[in-house]
């Protein structure tokens, strides 16, 4: 061996001990757990083909920690019930998605810095532009239940709402026609947009009260030094979040301001940016008076032993206590409503529960509601 490639030979194995090194570090140093819901996409999936861009983002996240990712795979139906029982309870280290609200949970949960701005946004056909709320006159415009959007909406006579229980229902109306554009959940529908109809719709974000908010990831309130280790890690990646976003088609461009501060009609349901749709959100409140209680009771008790009592017993009688809906307020109190709703709208499908979106009507859905609420044990 000549005296020159001594040399060499020492920086390469020099290099290569402190590769081994660093992976063997890599692999004793803790996992970075992160929890996030198994199928919400384009947020978070179990796929491994588009597992979404909170998982990514940990990913990321993670290689700059020098630690190994596990995604904690929970549920976000209701993310305040979801964060207590998973994050607060040491299941995981981080929740994605939670509001950028300091007080959400109390001096329990901190946040880091906001890793993304969602809301509510229009999708419209290519070649309509609208700039105010007074460009839908005369069209029918696609709402979920119980949204910002359908309270804005209901303080206008000259725009027909078409209200639906998810964003994928609100598609569905647009693409059939039954509505002329979808007002909804923003990162559905650029993800939607994206991958099922290959630029035939633009997604606008829309700018107002409740409208538009950013997203964080939570931490129990004495895991102060990795908050701040992961703070730095989001603000080295900056580049690769943006890329993520567009990854994942979240609506990039600047949010629209449709109308000035508008105050919903009283009893109008009205979702807060800590509340509803899964991503960033938990329970649900009302503007003004309380809400009133929709539904026919008997039409309900009908359609349930016609559609539900398969599984759930007719007249909702159930001897197995995860089945018995009767003990829907029992479980989820003020909760009851927005937890019934969500899972007529998109399933449980990892406990058996399909979606029963484009089966049942909006107000069918309402009308079991009126039933069950009729038949609930103390």
């Amino acid at each position: 061996m000549t005296a020159r490639r001594r040399p060499a030979l020492a920086v390469l194995s020099a290099l290569l001990l402190l590769t081994l090194t660093r992976v063997a570090a890599a692999e004793d140093a803790p996992p970075f757990r992160l929890c996030a819901d198994p199928d919400n996409l384009p947020f978070s999936s179990k796929s491994a083909s588009t597992p979404g861009f909170y998982i990514e983002l940990g990913q990321a996240i993670a290689a700059k920690l020098g630690r190994p990712f596990v995604p904690v795979w929970e549920p976000t139906y209701i993310a305040r019930r979801a964060v207590r029982t998973s994050l607060l309870e040491g299941r995981c280290d981080g929740f994605a998605g939670l509001p950028d609200e300091p007080d959400l949970l109390g001096p329990r949960l901190i946040l880091s810095k906001p890793i993304v701005t969602i809301g509510y946004a229009l999708m419209l056909p290519q070649g309509i532009a609208v700039k105010s709320l007074s460009d839908l006159a005369s069209s029918r415009v696609a709402v979920q239940f119980a949204s910002p959007p359908q309270s804005l909406l209901a303080t206008r006579t000259d725009v027909e709402t078409v209200t639906v229980l998810s964003p994928e229902e609100a598609v569905r109306d647009l693409t059939e026609r039954r509505a002329d554009t979808a007002f909804i959940w923003g990162p559905s529908a650029g993800w939607l947009a994206k991958t099922q109809f290959g630029g035939a719709y633009h997604v606008v974000p829309v700018a107002g009260p409740h409208m538009q908010w950013r997203a964080a990831i939570g931490f129990r309130s004495d895991d102060v030094a990795l908050r701040d280790h992961v703070n730095a890690a989001i603000s080295e990646l900056g580049p690769a979040t943006d890329a993520l976003m567009m990854k994942y088609g979240f609506p990039r461009e600047p949010a629209l301001a449709l109308a000035t501060v508008e105050q919903p009609n009283p009893g109008v349901p009205v979702a807060t940016p800590a509340e509803t749709p899964r991503g960033a959100t938990p329970s649900r409140q009302t503007a003004g008076a309380e809400a009133p209680q929709l539904g026919d009771a008997d039409a309900g008790h009908t359609l349930f032993n016609e559609n539900c009592s398969h599984c759930h017993g007719p007249n909702a009688v159930e001897g197995e206590r995860r089945r018995n809906l009767r003990l829907l307020h029992h479980r989820y109190g003020d909760d009851l409503e927005q937890v019934f709703m969500t899972t007529v709208a998109l399933g449980r499908m990892t406990k058996g529960m399909p979606s029963w979106s484009g089966i049942l009507t909006l107000e069918q859905a309402q009308d079991i509601l009126a039933f069950l609420r009729s038949v609930q044990e103390p």
